[in-house]
């Protein structure tokens, strides 16, 4: 997780707890092609408590890694 996702988290009042539950149980609503530095995906679900809307945004770094860019309490849905 980059330091501006963990600044970001903190300002939404979400812990890591919501970053993991929306980035296991929700759903890639976006691909975004056009960043020099990779594909980011936006993935939107739910956090712990099945109901506060939450965004994560984030790429695929070598290894296989899941680096998570930005994450924000989601305030219009994009499904």
């Amino acid at each position: 997780m980059s330091a501006h996702a963990a600044e970001e988290m903190a300002e939404d009042d979400l812990d890591i707890l919501d970053v993991e539950h929306a980035v296991l149980n929700g759903q890639v609503v976006r691909i975004e092609k056009d960043d020099p530095r990779g594909i980011k995906y936006v993935i939107e679900g739910t956090g712990m408590d099945q109901m506060t809307p939450v965004g994560v945004v984030g790429r695929f770094t070598g290894a296989d890694r899941y680096l998570i860019i930005t994450v924000y309490q989601v305030t219009e849905p994009e499904r």
